[in-house]
């Protein structure tokens, strides 16, 4: 793994890279091999995948094809429900790990519940139990979660070997306010927070929002402050700075081998270049608006907050 790109630690000398390309969405998962190899190729030493992607095998024949060593890159992938978004029957959990594992072509870096429906509400605490079991059994490496809310947490908490080592969510400014219990809750158990989505705000926003102005004052600040940087900064790149600023890592993907080296170049540069100022005023402007793309998991039963979506 380059020692030149920043990680973040999950624990027990586990380090993982603080960007990760996504095989899951959009032009990527089209072309999962093609794709993963670019990414691959362009630096990115962090590839996450799922069982409802359908690509776990084709994150693993990527690299097979990189001549890359699997030591050198982070894998991470997900327990995910069954056919047509059907939960799981509590005695297929751990075969379906097992297939995971077997069309990979090794055990994942990290090993993550994609949601906390995927299986019946009764199986959920025990299915995080089978997890533990197979890290203590050397059938797993870190373990963690996604979706998951205040209450899914502190229900695998309560009396769990491990905690999770992470929780993949949407994470963007514009889903600040409405995170902060989740956030809270990880950062006194010590998760990591993973973002998926982390260029909502730009990409899938109606408007941008008002941050969108402060993204490209920031931008061009830093671009006219430092002309040799091997590629020019724009409202992303900030964006995705200032995820790393956050101590959470960037999920994202794409299918564009231009765009793929560009996300690859981004994960380089160095840690200086926001300002705590530029981190303080991002994350400000970020709690005045809610909006959220996904939303399938994390706004049921768990209050939404009073706010504007930005639009306006």
């Amino acid at each position: 793994m380059s020692p030149t790109v920043q990680t973040f630690d999950l624990g027990s000398g586990v380090k993982i890279p603080w960007l990760a390309w996504g095989n899951g969405t959009g032009s990527a998962a089209q072309i999962p091999v093609e794709a993963g190899l670019a990414a691959l190729k362009a630096g990115i030493r962090h590839i996450d995948t799922a069982q409802s992607y359908r690509n776990e095998g084709a994150a693993g024949e990527a690299l097979v094809k990189s001549g890359i060593s699997k030591d050198q890159v982070f894998v991470t992938s997900k327990l995910s429900e069954g056919p047509g978004n059907s939960t799981i029957p509590f005695n297929q959990v751990r075969p379906k790990i097992q297939e995971s594992i077997q069309k990979l072509g090794f055990i994942p870096d990290l090993f993550l519940i994609h949601n906390p429906f995927i299986v019946a509400p009764a199986d959920l605490k025990k299915t995080w139990q089978i997890l533990e079991e197979m890290k203590d059994a050397g059938e797993l490496k870190a373990i963690g979660v996604s979706n998951f809310r205040p209450q899914d947490l502190e229900l695998i908490l309560d009396g769990g070997k491990y905690k999770p080592a992470v929780n993949q969510i949407e994470y963007h400014p514009y889903l600040l306010a409405h995170l902060e219990p989740v956030l809270a809750l990880q950062d006194k158990h010590g998760i990591v927070t993973e973002s998926f989505g982390p260029l909502t705000p730009l990409l899938r926003h109606p408007t941008g929002g008002p941050l969108k102005p402060v993204l490209t004052k920031i931008a061009k600040r830093i671009f006219d402050a430092n002309p040799n940087l091997p590629i020019p900064i724009d409202e992303f790149a900030v964006l995705l700075l200032w995820t790393r600023a956050m101590g959470v890592v960037a999920v994202t993907g794409s299918g564009d081998k231009e765009r793929i080296k560009l996300l690859a170049d981004i994960s380089f540069l160095p840690g200086n270049l926001l300002t705590k100022a530029d981190v303080e005023e991002i994350t400000s402007i970020g709690k005045t608006v809610h909006f959220r793309h996904y939303r399938g998991h994390m706004e049921n039963d768990f209050a939404l907050p009073i706010l504007p979506d930005g639009t306006n």
